[in-house]
Parts: C-alpha cells; sequence; structure tokens
C-alpha cells in the first residue's frame, strides 16, 4: 500500500497497514442480510487526519480517508493486479508510461477531469522544489508528463528507471484544477474525483462526506445504482480502543481497526471482520551526525541486546508473526524471504563488548565515552499503538538499561510522528516506527536521500549496498528484478540500518455493514450496509 509511516507508514508514521481484500458485492442482499440504502457508514479512527492534501502527507490514517475524496489513474484488484481507475487503458516500460483516461470524469465540483489536470499532478509532485511527500513514492523525481487533451492521454516519461513506474504513477491520487491552484483549500477540504465529497470537517472529532450519486468511473468494471452504497459517510475520532469498541457494539460505528486486546471481545461476539497483516516492529536509529546511531557498532550492539521475538510478541500482544521483509507477506510481486540470518542475533556480553569496542565504556554511572560522555538515548513510540507498544517502549529501555545505556521514553501520537520524526524536528536516538509499503521501491526516499525538510530519509541512513541493489534492482521491469529487491534489503538489515522484527495482524471489525480491503484499507466501492 502506498501508505507510509504507519505512524506515517500505509501506513509512511501510523499503523501504516498492509494487505489486500475482496471487492464489493452487488444486488439486493449480502448473505441473507438486506442491502438497505440511504444509510450512514461510520468508521472510528484513532486519530486525527490532520492535513487532507494527498500529496502532502505520509500518514497512512490520512490517506486511507482521503481514498473516498480522492481517485488514482489505476486501482488494485484482490489480487494485487491493476485495474481501470481513471484511466482504462494503459502501457508502460521502467522508463515511460502512457495512460487513457476514462470518459465523463467529474470533479467534486462538476468541472471535468482532463488529462492537462492529471499531467498537472504528475509534475507538480515529480518537481522537488514542490516537496510533495509523494515524490519518489509515486512520481520519480524529475519525471515529466505531457496531455493530449483531445485523445484523452498523458505520456509520462521518467529520467530514472523505475521498475513500478506504471504501477506507482497509477496509484498517485489526483487533485482536481482548484485544488492545484490553492493548496490551502485541501488541508481541510478537498478537490478530488472520488466516489465521496467532504462537507463538514470538524478536525480532533468528525469528518463527514456525502456519496455523489454521478459517480461512474469506479474500480475495475464499476456500474452506477449498486444497492447498499452509504449515502454519508463518517470518520470519528475514538483514540480509546475500548470506546471504539464499545461504540461497534453498541452500532453506533460501523467499522473498527484495533491492535490491542479489545478485539477478543469483537471476536468473541462475532462480528464481521477483515484482517490485516503489516508491518508493526521496525526499529530505526537516528544517524544523523552527532547521534549514536550514526556509529554502526552501536547499532549493532543495542540490536544484539534484545530479544526481537519476545519484542514482537509483547508489541503485539502475542498475536504478531515475524517479519520477512519491508512488505508484508502477500502484497507486491516479490515473494518475502527470513530476514532473520541478517539481523544481529540476541547475545547480551556481544553488546557490552561491541559497545566496549566502539569507545562507550561502562563503568558504575553507566556506558560513558572517553570525553565523559554518557551514551544516552531518547527512545520514540506511538501512542496510538495502544498499550502493547508503549510496553514493549519499557522492555526496550530496560534490557538497554542492563547493558548500562541511559534510555528516555517519549510516546508521540501521529501527528507528532509526523512532525518529530518524520518531519525530522525532534531529538529522537531510536524509535518502532513502521512503514507500510505494497511495492520494495516504495522504500527508497526513507531510506536514501536527503533528510527532512529537503527529503523523506528521516533516520539519515547512507548505506552504499542498498543504493546499489536499488539501481540494479530499478533497471529491471517488475516481478524480474526481486532478487535484487532482497539484495538490497538485505544491505540494510547487515549494517544494522533498519531492523524489522514483527509483523502485526490487525483486525477491522465491523457492525451493520459489510466492506473489503484493498491494499489495508476500507475500499469505498465495497462497502455494503445492511438492512
Amino acid at each position: 500500500m502506498k501508505s507510509i509511516l504507519a505512524v506515517t507508514a500505509a501506513g509512511v508514521l501510523t499503523l501504516t497497514l498492509a494487505a489486500c481484500g475482496g471487492g464489493g458485492s452487488s444486488g439486493g442482499t449480502s448473505g441473507s442480510q438486506a442491502l438497505a440504502d440511504g444509510k450512514t457508514f461510520t468508521m472510528a479512527l484513532r486519530g486525527d487526519p490532520g492535513n487532507l492534501d494527498p500529496q502532502f502527507t505520509s500518514l497512512s490514517i490520512t490517506l486511507a480517508t482521503d481514498r473516498f475524496l480522492y481517485d488514482s489513474l489505476l486501482n488494485i484488484d484482490p489480487n494485487g493486479g491493476l485495474v481501470a481507475g481513471l484511466a482504462d487503458k494503459w502501457q508502460g516500460t521502467t522508463t515511460k508510461a502512457t495512460f487513457s483516461l476514462r470518459k465523463g470524469v467529474t470533479c467534486s465540483d462538476g468541472t471535468p477531469l482532463t488529462a492537462g489536470d492529471v499531467a498537472a499532478n504528475i509534475n507538480f509532485v515529480g518537481d522537488a522544489k514542490n516537496a510533495s511527500t509523494r515524490i519518489g513514492l509515486y512520481v520519480p523525481a524529475g519525471a515529466k508528463a505531457t496531455a493530449d487533451d483531445a485523445a484523452g492521454t498523458v505520456t509520462v516519461t521518467s529520467p530514472t528507471p523505475d521498475a513500478f513506474l506504471t504501477h506507482n504513477l497509477g496509484a498517485l491520487q489526483i487533485v482536481c484544477r482548484q485544488g492545484m491552484k490553492n493548496r490551502g483549500l485541501l488541508k481541510q477540504g478537498a478537490d478530488g474525483t472520488g466516489m465521496y465529497k467532504l462537507t463538514e470537517a470538524v478536525s480532533g472529532d468528525h469528518y463527514t462526506l456525502t456519496r455523489r450519486k454521478d459517480y461512474a468511473w469506479g474500480p475495475g468494471a464499476w456500474r452506477t445504482g449498486q444497492h447498499g452504497l452509504p449515502d454519508r459517510v463518517v470518520f470519528k475520532i475514538v483514540t480509546s480502543e475500548t470506546t471504539a469498541t464499545n461504540l461497534l457494539l453498541s452500532r453506533q460505528v460501523n467499522a473498527v481497526q484495533l491492535a490491542g486486546a479489545d478485539r477478543q471481545r469483537l471476536t468473541a461476539a462475532k462480528t464481521f471482520r477483515r484482517d490485516v497483516v503489516a508491518p508493526l516492529g521496525e526499529l530505526w536509529f537516528n544517524e544523523k551526525a552527532g547521534f549514536p546511531g550514526a556509529d554502526e557498532t552501536v547499532r549493532r550492539a543495542l540490536t544484539q541486546a534484545l530479544d526481537l521475538g519476545q519484542l514482537g510478541q509483547v508489541v503485539t500482544s502475542g498475536t504478531g508473526q515475524p517479519a520477512t521483509g519491508l512488505v508484508a507477506p502477500g502484497m507486491g510481486p516479490c515473494k518475502q524471504q527470513p530476514i532473520a540470518s541478517s539481523l544481529p542475533a540476541h547475545d547480551m556480553n556481544a553488546a557490552r563488548s561491541a559497545l566496549d569496542a566502539a569507545g562507550w565504556t561502562a563503568g558504575a554511572g553507566g556506558v560513558r565515552a572517553k570525553d565523559g560522555r554518557k551514551l544516552s538515548i531518547a527512545f520514540y513510540y506511538s501512542t496510538s499503538l495502544g498499550p502493547a507498544m508503549q510496553a514493549g517502549a519499557e522492555l526496550v529501555q530496560k534490557t538497554w538499561k542492563a547493558i548500562g545505556v541511559d534510555v528516555s521514553l517519549k510516546g508521540v501520537t501521529d501527528t507528532e510522528t509526523g512532525r518529530l520524526i518524520a518531519g525530522g524536528q525532534g531529538a529522537w536516538n531510536a524509535t518502532i516506527l513502521p512503514l507500510g509499503l505494497t511495492l520494495p521501491s516504495e522504500a527508497v526516499p526513507f531510506l536514501s536521500g536527503p533528510t527532512p525538510p529537503n527529503g523523506t530519509n528521516f533516520a539519515g541512513i547512507k548505506n552504499a549496498g542498498y543504493l546499489a541493489g536499488v539501481k540494479a534492482a530499478s533497471a529491471v521491469e517488475g516481478a524480474a528484478g526481486c532478487d535484487k529487491w532482497t539484495a538490497a534489503e538485505k544491505a540494510l538489515y547487515e549494517h544494522v540500518d533498519l531492523v524489522p522484527f514483527v509483523d502485526s495482524v490487525a483486525p477491522i471489525f465491523g457492525q451493520g455493514a459489510r466492506f473489503d480491503l484493498v491494499e489495508g484499507n476500507v475500499a469505498p466501492s465495497s462497502i455494503r450496509m445492511l438492512g
């Protein structure tokens, strides 16, 4: 999925979810239950989406909300394949892609969407001076788009090879003309071609969307006049999972995603559910100059001290599964492979020896450098990921203190994560922060290149092996380059630049409605309200 920080990261970072679900049902019934027209679908969100501009966010919670307001050139089917979106025909290589737009597509204000509008989006995101968070994820830096309005075609050329160029360009959420002219309209508003338009935004409380009855360009072979579609969608901000669970059981909300123990109540109640397998346990170190994490030996020692299997079970409350890479199992064209052998093995004595070799000597006052500086680590963790993540942070603190490291904990909201960690404004040293990816190429701008505010490499990673692997993989189209992408990721693990250790299984529960997931998010076209 293209949400990236699951605290961004999905989503990059918010709990970035990565999974595919089936398509929507049609007709007059859903199983044995009749479908109901004219209803409101209410979904509990664990945090406020913040800035709704789809080209200036990395928060998965925001991108999931924007899915209802904006369309992309292409959509993903339940098997991860590409199907029609705003475009009904497409073709491409690693450096060039052409899209033919559907006829009759209009924006929420009734303005027709033109090929020129789409090209303007791609050129805007691809221009580094605009500092879009989607550059490098959806649009290669320096990519150029040209439009033929009469033919309804958009042609994009990339200055560098992109193995998944057509896929990535096709996933960019397209902003309509007025929003492109005035980005300020999009912070608490919307200007898109999506199935819904935003009619009310109350920051920190709720967002109300109204369905467009003229919407006729949904994913794949979408048909108008389908039964059970909600007339309104309400995103209600509910930070407590227990409260959200109570609201679902009392039918005051129709959908909620849970990471903690409250899922047991909803499972016992046999409520409708769709499971999302997502990266959750990903340990990062701040590698910018002057930070302890800039020293690979320190990163290795801190990682060796941790029992990653135990930590994974703690942060997932015993429901997780070992991570197999940056892309969650079942997502993207590349088969996931075990990565444990590429990471430092758990060994407390080796961790102490490594610190000593790096010039950090243990003493009565903790681990210190020759100049007397203490080895101090500010560990940030996401409060939106529930009490289990706090318990995991406390386990990290206890473990690192056992080898003499001074550790302070700081819980941060999704918004603070975007600003302090992803935005580069915080003095963090280490964090558990998941990226939500559907393609290995999506990780590149987070793992290389400029740091914020000039880029999204928030940890300041500089790994020559990874860059070499990315260059080789990017020259090969699609799945044929998977082995090269795997080799690139391995270079990160071997140098402890990133430590994925557990994936979560985070169900989205439903009551009074059914829905399917695409890339870990509720697919707007799949929602069916029940009588």
